[in-house]
């Protein structure tokens, strides 16, 4: 049994709360793999650095981590104040989501499975 009222409780949970800037994409449809070759390229960058790396990178995986990025900064600058000019990519990382199951005929009456993959992207800024 926890101790304390409720309230204190919340409030405890509360004050332990991360404060970092952050977006958030569940079930993207990408791999954890393919999702990781970009998020390794940004890791550490500056803002401004990431977004053309992103931009300019011939991934499919870019195109969402470009919009997750941009979101990442938006909440940055209008819910915490923050420079866009300090901010660097601290963390950034794929967790896997769901997998799809398909089935694709095959010769002979048979069946292949194929996997569809998601993964749930993550991206943290911070102030330098």
């Amino acid at each position: 049994m926890a101790k304390g009222h409720r309230s204190q409780i919340k409030r405890e949970r509360n004050a332990q709360k991360d404060t970092r800037p952050s977006a958030k994409l569940s079930y993207a449809r990408v791999s954890v793999q393919k999702a990781c070759f970009v998020l390794d390229a940004i890791r550490g960058k500056d803002v401004k650095t990431a977004l053309g790396i992103v931009t300019y990178n011939p991934r499919y995986a870019s195109e969402i981590i470009s919009k997750l990025l941009k979101s990442a900064i938006a909440n940055a600058e209008n819910n915490n104040g923050m420079n866009i000019d300090n901010l660097y990519v601290e963390e950034c990382y794929a967790n896997k989501g769901p997998t799809m199951k398909r089935i694709r005929p095959r010769a002979q009456g048979r069946a292949y499975r194929i996997e569809k993959r998601m993964s749930h992207i993550t991206i943290v800024l911070n102030e330098k």
